[in-house]
């Protein structure tokens, strides 16, 4: 007599179980943002260029170096901090200095930032410096988007692909 009642149980606790997570699997709702906004999201990992440039060794200092490490080029490994603005309507909306990462500040600088904006059609300029001998930016882009409501605008940067991309 015990066995059918604790099959009993058992399929009441299943039951109830998966009611549970069938209600929280759609209720409450959630929102990922308000109704009339969308979203600018910035994310790129990009190599800075080097610090400075490589030079040629002097044969005198190749000489005082040891024999294995006589490399006739100086090459630092350090790369340039990346640095990124983004102008919304007319106004600076971002601008973050990227280091690099590594240990010798030799590997990319990740950069990734959220904004929520309203909806709608919008003027946007995004900036980027990745050369620290250089003022000013290396690389620009400027355009009107339409941003739908509920929507992601992704800015990106891949040199190849001829810079600052926008999908």
């Amino acid at each position: 007599m015990a066995r059918p009642i604790a099959w009993l149980g058992q399929a009441l606790l299943y039951g109830l179980f998966a009611l549970i997570i069938g209600y929280f699997s759609s209720s409450p709702p959630y929102r990922h943002m308000p109704a009339d906004q969308a979203l600018i999201k910035l994310s790129f990992s990009h190599e800075g260029q080097l610090v400075s440039a490589c030079r040629q060794r002097s044969a005198e200092e190749l000489a005082k170096m040891a024999p294995n490490m006589r490399a006739p080029m100086d090459c630092p490994r350090g790369r340039s901090p990346v640095t990124v603005e983004i102008d919304l309507d007319g106004t600076l909306a971002y601008r973050h200095v990227a280091n690099p990462s590594g240990l010798s500040k030799d590997g990319a600088s990740t950069v990734y930032h959220r904004i929520p904006v309203r909806a709608g059609e919008h003027r946007l300029a995004i900036r980027l410096n990745d050369d620290a001998r250089a003022t000013g930016f290396d690389y620009r882009r400027e355009e009107m988007v339409t941003l739908k409501p509920g929507k992601v605008l992704v800015i990106d940067f891949n040199r190849e692909a001829g810079g600052i991309t926008l999908r």
